[in-house]
């Protein structure tokens, strides 16, 4: 019962009753209270208790600092609950966590005392000495020994995975030195766990990489822009080194958004912009890729930056921002003159045949206003961008490829099969009806194997479009394909 005090009484005189307990009682359970309604994913019981045990700065992890389950629940007077099946510790209602959130006061520092906290339990002696325990191996083998030992020390994963975020949310000078203290050992096993279980946009398989992973990378990765600049005025430190992915500490800033890291490299006077990959994706192609608009436009202010370099399989940074539907970076990049907006990759696919394809109506509008492009050019397999969309069931981007007097509404691909055939196999009557409305398509023309647009309808039950063929007077319904199979 409230008492009329409503919600945010209730909670605010709980909270009253959680500080007059003891020192050490208000302490743990207005900590307990901070973790829980600011973690970055919801903690478990031994991840909650661990980090409440951990002492900021400490070189060793005591055992008897840490709090029982027990403990925290009665500190925290009832706002607290444990999740039976998953163990994970939650605040007793969504009201609360909003109630937490708009009141900053009530906790002092919230992310740098995080942030200092992963930082001190990654530093620690017992985390330490873990990096040498774990074999080299396929990526299942070392999730499996990685399992095995957050047993023994529960908060490694969550401090491992998220010291960054919170560092970058309010970064203090402990917090710094702290992070530069991690990066002296590049067998941490936190990098490791980054790699191997972390958010990375890319996929990292082997062990053995670890070590390439450097703290520029790291930092540059999670865009602490202090970090950052402080590792580059270490001595040796060297701003092209390459991850095993073959990754710049300059393309995990792009690849990952973060403006101000990639300002900060750029300045640099021996930092390559242009440096791809293993897969020969430069940092502004990761950028275009990922449609991070802020970062392409501060690489493209570079005189030595290539916009129409391609990646190993001849994908441009156009080509990705197309494919994605990103409107805001087909744009940018068709701003430039020295990019080809019809270059198409090592299958014969232009920007605009996978803007079709995906059914980005915009780009694909964007991308037809130029005079330098081919609305009907096939790819390898001689698919078009309108053989593409109607197979899709994109109404809007045929109807707009169709108003275009250079688009062969009939054309088939290198097996035969037509726009209007494609639709009509995978059920898209929109597209089918739009398609007949023109009068320069064969409604009956069979593919290389015979099959008409009517024959490959009826054998996917497509009833709608059946019905809709049927209705013509040009078709033959008991026309055979080339095994002499007929619609019915």
């Amino acid at each position: 019962m409230t008492d009329g005090l409503g919600l945010g009484g209730v909670y605010g005189e709980t909270l009253g009753r959680i500080k007059g307990q003891g020192e050490e009682e208000a302490r743990l359970g207005m900590a307990a209270l901070m973790w829980i309604s600011h973690s970055e994913r919801p903690l478990k019981v031994d991840e909650l208790c661990h980090a409440l045990g951990v002492e900021i700065g400490a070189a060793d992890l005591d055992a008897d600092n840490v709090p029982s389950i027990g403990t925290v629940l009665s500190c925290c007077q009832g706002l607290i609950s444990i999740d039976n099946k998953s163990s994970k510790v939650r605040l007793i209602h969504f009201t609360l966590q909003e109630y937490l959130r708009t009141h900053p006061e009530l906790f002092d520092r919230v992310h740098s005392t995080m942030a200092e906290t992963c930082l001190s339990y990654l530093n620690s002696c017992q985390v330490k000495a873990l990096s040498g325990t774990l074999s080299s191996g396929l990526r299942y083998r070392l999730y499996r020994e990685l399992r095995s030992l957050f047993s023994d020390t529960p908060f490694l994963e969550y401090a491992s995975l998220y010291w960054g975020a919170h560092t970058k949310r309010d970064l203090s000078a402990c917090a710094i030195q702290l992070a530069l203290n991690l990066f002296e050992d590049s067998h941490h096993i936190s990098t490791k766990i980054l790699l191997n279980m972390g958010e990375l946009p890319w996929p990292y398989s082997w062990l053995d990489g670890a070590s390439q992973f450097s703290g520029l990378h790291c930092a540059s990765f999670f865009g602490i822009v202090e970090i950052v600049a402080s590792l580059l005025e270490v001595e040796g430190c060297y701003t092209n080194q390459k991850d095993y992915t073959g990754n710049t500490p300059l393309a995990l800033a792009a690849l990952s958004g973060n403006e101000g890291v990639v300002k900060t490299l750029l300045g640099q006077d021996d930092v390559n912009p242009n440096e791809p990959n293993n897969n020969g994706e430069t940092p502004l192609w990761s950028a275009a890729k990922e449609g991070h608009e802020g970062v392409v436009k501060i690489l493209l202010r570079r005189g030595d930056v290539n916009p129409d370099r391609p990646d190993g399989h001849n994908r441009t940074p156009l080509w990705c921002a197309a494919e994605n539907g990103n409107e805001g970076m087909v744009t940018i990049l068709l701003g430039r003159d020295d990019i080809n907006p019809d270059r198409s990759d090592s299958e014969g696919r232009t920007p605009l045949r996978r803007a079709a394809e995906n059914g980005n109506e915009g780009v694909v509008k964007i991308l037809l206003g130029r005079d330098d492009i081919n609305p009907d050019r096939p790819d390898s397999e001689g698919r078009t961008p309108l053989r593409c969309a109607a197979e899709n069931g994109h109404n809007e981007v045929v109807r707009m490829l169709l108003g275009r007097g250079d688009v062969n509404p009939d054309k088939p691909d290198k097996y035969g099969r037509t726009p209007l055939r494609c639709a009509a196999e995978n059920g898209n009557e929109g597209v089918v009806k739009i398609l007949l409305g023109r009068d320069d398509i064969n409604p009956d023309r069979p593919d290389s194997e015979g099959r008409t647009p009517l024959r490959r309808a009826a054998e996917n039950g497509n009833e709608g479009v059946v019905k809709i063929l049927l209705g013509r007077d040009d078709i033959n319904p008991d026309r055979p394909d080339s095994e002499g199979q007929t619609p019915l």
